[in-house]
């Protein structure tokens, strides 16, 4: 059996094995789809496919939405040649339960699949066209935190961001630059409205989208390639709104051994594979059951009732704001980035396992989450603070059959970790005038920047998860040596005062000092990582 349209009208074999397919007609989905796109989606990896392509998978098998999403990659190429048009845009859904058991599904809510590439005519225009679509109602968005970077930690545009400033809309290749020249087009269209919607773990995900896209428009104007009135058009949250959101799906990098299990049932050519951008994935891809997504609900255009699918709130921007805050700053976001890259360092490949296994971590993680980010929780309304992180620890941490690894939860901590901390830190500051009292969030910080040194607990070298400010901090770090505390000195101070990397000066906060101090007891030598966390989380 092979994953492609043609062999899914033999449903028959698929249920023999145990696994689902459409009942709606895929063919007419993706025509209507590349006729006349109603959803956009940019980042097309694996927590979209299993994700948002699940939620428009459950729409069209109830007939509330009558075509799939228009997928569109600006970074690596290669997933739309390797996993999209082989496998006819289709994904296999596997969803892994905490009791080994798993719910698989052919989806075929994947239209197609368009490089957003400059160079390439054809490409390039089918982009521009789904922009121009009058059925076109919502853009959604998972490219990670630093897919909405214009500029490096000093406030200097990106190399590329400044390529695409000078260049203009025609020549954009960055994902900012990309989806202002996709909404240059709809604008040449008639001004015609839509909603942007950013699913990405930042704070105030929309509102960093529009400040990016604006800028990109401004600059341009600035340049005479856009009119002052696309700039306006860009603004109106009336025409162009930018929505939103607070998104919770734990999705792994696709497993080599569900690979093999699906290779044994009969379905061939399911290896994932490692793109020339590092990106890892396969033409399955695997997650957990809970899903969470909360949408600012403002869609100038209309919307598909995205509220039937599991998992989905539409909400106000304060509802949003509130799920997202106890998700993202306090609860779940805060721990894999504060344990994760320990992880490393203790050299323990799984998360689950660390946790497990590790009775000190178990304890740093809950306290990151229990004791000092659930007080800083205002409670969101439609989800309870204390049922999602009772869940967390109860269900969804634990459940080893995920296979999350350490290494995936320390990839691009760099980008994440003012939202994912320096918003609570503030919030202590607000409240108590500083954040000295905390334990577990210092001491996470502390990981993260002990991981950066290159070398576990035992003095081996490892490589580091890819990160914008890996060569920044490894450049900080290069006169420091694993057990010779003496050697820190002032290296740390630029991280840890930098507002553009925590939103808040840690010094000023209370706790610079205190970070410095327990990274300088982890580099001690053998064993000292684990011994200063046992020490404070015995």
């Amino acid at each position: 059996m092979k994953l492609n349209r043609n062999e899914l009208k033999n449903k028959e074999a698929w249920a023999e094995i145990g696994i689902g397919v459409p009942n709606y007609d895929v063919a007419e989905a993706v025509v209507k789809a590349v006729e006349a796109p109603r959803w956009i989606h940019f980042g097309i990896g694996n927590i979209f496919r299993i994700f948002l392509g699940g939620i428009a998978d459950e729409l069209l098998e109830k007939g509330l939405l009558d075509r799939g999403i228009t997928c569109i990659e600006t970074f690596d190429f290669d997933v739309v040649d390797k996993i999209y048009t082989p496998y006819d845009d289709l994904v296999l859904s596997v969803i892994l339960k905490s009791d080994g058991t798993r719910d698989m599904k052919v989806l075929g809510s994947l239209a197609e699949g368009i490089k957003a590439d400059p160079g390439d005519a054809e490409q390039w225009g089918r982009m521009l066209a789904a922009f121009a679509s009058q059925d076109l109602q919502l853009i959604t968005f998972t490219i990670t935190e630093k897919g909405y970077a214009l500029t490096s930690s000093d406030g200097v545009y990106l190399p590329y961001v400044q390529k695409d400033i000078e260049n203009g809309p025609d020549q954009a290749r960055g994902a900012m630059g990309v989806v202002a020249a996709g909404l240059f087009r709809r604008f040449e269209e008639g001004a015609l409205p839509v909603a942007l919607v950013s699913m990405d773990n930042c704070a105030n995900n929309g509102r960093l989208l529009k400040e990016s896209v604006v800028t990109m428009a401004e600059e341009w104007a600035k340049l005479g390639f856009v009119p002052e009135a696309f700039v306006e058009y860009v603004s109106d949250e009336e025409t162009v709104a930018f929505c939103c959101t607070m998104i919770d799906k734990i999705t792994p990098r696709p497993s080599e051994q569900i690979a093999d299990d699906l290779e044994a049932l009969g379905i061939e050519d399911m290896q994932p594979v490692i793109t020339s951008k590092r990106t890892y994935i396969a033409p399955f891809a695997n997650g957990e059951g809970p899903q969470y997504v909360v949408i600012e609900d403002r869609f100038p255009n209309g919307r598909p009732m995205l509220e039937e699918g599991f998992g989905v709130y539409l909400g106000d921007y304060d509802t949003v704001s509130r799920s997202e805050r106890m998700k993202v700053t306090a609860l779940l976001n805060p721990v894999h980035s504060a344990t994760g890259p320990i992880g490393v360092v203790l050299g323990i490949d799984l998360f689950a396992d660390m946790l497990e296994q590790v009775p000190a971590v178990l304890k740093l993680a809950k306290a990151v989450a229990y004791q000092e980010g659930l007080p800083m929780v205002k409670d969101p309304g439609i989800l309870s603070p204390q049922a999602f992180v009772d869940e967390l620890f109860e269900d969804r941490f634990p459940n080893k059959y995920l296979g999350d690894t350490n290494l995936r939860l320390s990839t691009d901590v760099s980008q994440g970790v003012g939202v994912r901390f320096g918003e609570t830190i503030k919030a202590y500051v607000a409240q108590y005038g500083s954040a000295e009292q905390l334990t577990a969030i210092p001491l996470g910080i502390a990981g993260w920047l002990r991981y950066m040194l290159g070398v576990d607990d035992q003095g081996k070298a490892y490589e580091l998860a890819p990160d914008p400010m890996n060569d920044e901090i490894t450049g900080l770090f290069a006169t420091i040596r694993w057990g010779d505390p003496t050697t820190v000195t002032d290296q740390l101070k630029p991280i840890l005062s930098n507002e553009r990397v925590f939103f808040t000066d840690l010094y000023q906060a209370g706790l610079g000092e205190k970070i410095e101090g327990f990274f300088k007891e982890m580099i001690q030598g053998p064993g000292s990582t684990l011994a200063t966390i046992e020490k404070y989380f015995a």
